[in-house]
């Protein structure tokens, strides 16, 4: 690749040499990462053992609070080396949608919303609020954003599906406990280099005016843009900008990447049917539930991990199940090509 980069006549296709440039710094990053964690390993190793030498605790416990630092970051980058598929270093949409239940689902998927902005910007990704459309008393209906970065699409690929959540209700008078359901669905960015064809007679264009609860969302003209693809049913939508002209650019580019997923989707499919029904997000198909009251836990339904501390959990802690997803679908897929030989 070194060969390939010092290749003057490398930048007679610039498409090509940025993306030959983009693969270059990451296995750049990738390959100093690990040298990094090694360093750090031998370093903290090396503390503890001197300061058992000399009787200093506080040397040994924080050296070895550095090795449980160390052991999480390995694991990100552990996990980050298995993503591999074909859009998985993309940037990504992510979408969430309430279920039946008016406000309590709606309040529902406002805090997964949150959740997710909170987890990408702790992962350093940046994020663009794409639409939201509010409910009614509280929460929020719908909502796209755009999550920036290296793997984005990867590490969030798993997170397609059902999200429950029990808890007792702030919004009913008696205190009673209350089962809400949110949908949430990913799909990759996709690039110039990827050709995705779309009949615009296909397509039915609406426009309406944004929503929001005031300040930057207030929007007084029809500019916030719809595009639904009927033959498939899927629907996008954009209010980000200012412009209609830019919304309905914005907007394109979503549906390109939605029709781009689902035929990774279909690919899966017919490579493993048993990845097909994982990831499948009808409402039949819960991912992980979220259990607030009468006690505090976390699950998830396809890897039984779970976790005590639902806080954590909403404000972001999101990698432990993220991680045992990501090896659970590979495994899966590793079983069915095993099945098939």
């Amino acid at each position: 690749m070194n060969n390939k980069a010092e290749d003057p006549n490398l930048w007679n296709d610039a498409a090509e040499a940025q993306k030959l440039m983009r693969e270059r710094q990451q296995l750049d990053d990738s390959i100093s990462g690990v040298k990094r964690l090694e360093r750090q390993m031998t370093d903290n190793i090396e503390l503890i053992e001197m300061g058992e030498e000399e009787g200093d605790e506080t040397v040994v416990r924080e050296a070895e609070d550095a090795l449980k630092a160390l052991k999480a970051e390995s694991g990100r980058l552990q996990v980050e080396a298995m993503l591999s598929g074909e859009a998985d270093g993309n940037d990504t949409y992510l979408e969430v949608h309430s279920g039946a239940g008016g406000t309590e689902s709606q309040d529902w998927a406002n805090m997964l919303l949150r959740m997710y902005i909170r987890w990408a910007e702790k992962q350093g990704f940046k994020v663009e609020v794409m639409e939201v459309h509010d409910g009614e008393e509280a929460g929020i209906k719908s909502a796209t954003i755009h999550v920036k970065g290296h793997n984005a699409y990867g590490w969030l690929k798993t997170e397609s599906g059902v999200h429950r959540l029990v808890r007792i209700s702030p919004y009913d008078s008696n205190a009673r406990r209350h089962t809400s359901f949110s949908s949430v669905w990913v799909y990759p960015v996709v690039d110039d280099s990827i050709t995705i064809e779309i009949n615009e007679s296909d397509c039915r264009i609406d426009t309406y005016r944004s929503s929001g609860a005031g300040g930057q969302h207030v929007n007084t003209t029809d500019s916030a843009v719809r595009i639904t693809h009927m033959p498939t049913g899927i629907v996008v939508a954009c209010q980000q900008e200012r412009s209609q002209h830019k919304n309905k650019a914005k907007a394109w580019e979503m549906l390109r990447a939605r029709m781009y997923e689902a035929e990774l989707m279909k690919r899966e499919a017919a490579a493993n049917a048993e990845a097909a029904s994982k990831t499948d997000i009808g409402w039949g198909h819960q991912i992980r539930s979220y259990v607030l009251q009468p006690y505090q836990l976390v699950k998830d339904l396809r890897t039984g991990v779970e976790s005590t501390d639902p806080d954590t959990v909403l404000n972001g802690g999101l990698n432990e199940f993220m991680e045992a997803a990501l090896a659970h679908r590979i495994s899966g897929s590793a079983d069915s090509v095993s099945d098939i030989d």
